[in-house]
């Protein structure tokens, strides 16, 4: 007996995701590993955060170590990196400490953070599009409007409205990759500060790579039925504030 693999085009399915949901930004692929990517480079300078990877994935595709999340200790520790440097444990320490002070979070909310179930030594960021295998975690930076049919379709696949999730950003990340189902961030402000993409009127999704053609089927059904649907409630506003009085079967007869 021959067994036939097929490879996911990666490509075509950001595409699909882009023309969708209309992204300003293609979708990032966070893939963990234990052996170095062949395909990518480290980051040649130092980042405040490890969420700044995320930024940078929309258009280069970078390998990185814990050496290179050093400024950001908090990441480090949800993303169970290996082989961080000594200061990390006296950094974390000190970084919850201060939060704490500010009771910004409490000691319960600091055990409850989600961290990856196991070490890796690497994490790679790149756009969905350049992905070379199965990404362990797909991220969109989305409006609210986007947001709306992205939780639909997750909902539909999932069979669970998503979970939405505040401080710390990064906790989202190990948050999907444990429970295998979507989930979406409004973001922590450390993670507002330092991306810039990241504005006041866009969120952050996370979707697990191996349900991901699932979910960029369903994001496409739905976006259409969205136009659809907009254009109907578009129509009906507009002959009803004008003083008419349409029934639902001539509001869809004006629809293109």
């Amino acid at each position: 007996m021959i067994w036939i693999t097929t490879m996911t085009d990666w490509t075509g399915v950001s595409r699909n995701l882009v023309t969708a949901l209309e992204l300003s930004k293609p979708p990032v692929a966070v893939t963990f590993s234990d052996t170095a990517p062949t395909d990518a480079s480290a980051p040649s300078s130092a980042v405040p955060a490890g969420c700044s990877f995320w930024a940078l994935g929309t258009s280069a595709a970078l390998a990185t170590e814990a050496k290179h999340h050093q400024h950001c200790s908090i990441g480090v520790h949800t993303h169970n990196l290996t082989g961080a440097p000594p200061s990390q444990s006296r950094e974390l320490e000190t970084a919850l400490g201060a939060m704490q002070g500010l009771d910004y979070v409490r000691p319960e909310e600091v055990v409850a953070l989600p961290v990856m179930k196991r070490t890796y030594r690497y994490v790679d960021y790149r756009p969905l599009g350049e992905a070379s295998g199965q990404p362990s975690v797909v991220l969109l930076f989305a409006s609210a409007a986007q947001g709306l049919i992205i939780t639909e379709a997750l909902s539909r696949v999932d069979g669970a409205t998503p979970m939405v999730m505040g401080r710390p950003a990064c906790a989202l990340i190990p948050q999907v990759s444990n429970s295998g189902s979507a989930a979406s961030s409004l973001g922590c402000c450390g993670a507002r500060a330092y991306i810039d993409m990241l504005s006041d009127d866009i969120g952050l999704w996370a979707l697990p790579g191996d349900k991901l053609e699932t979910y960029a089927s369903e994001i496409t059904t739905l976006a259409n039925a969205n136009t659809m649907l907009r254009q109907f409630h578009q129509s009906r506003r507009r002959a009803i504030e004008s003083g008419e009085s349409p029934s639902i079967e001539e509001t869809l007869a004006t629809l293109s």
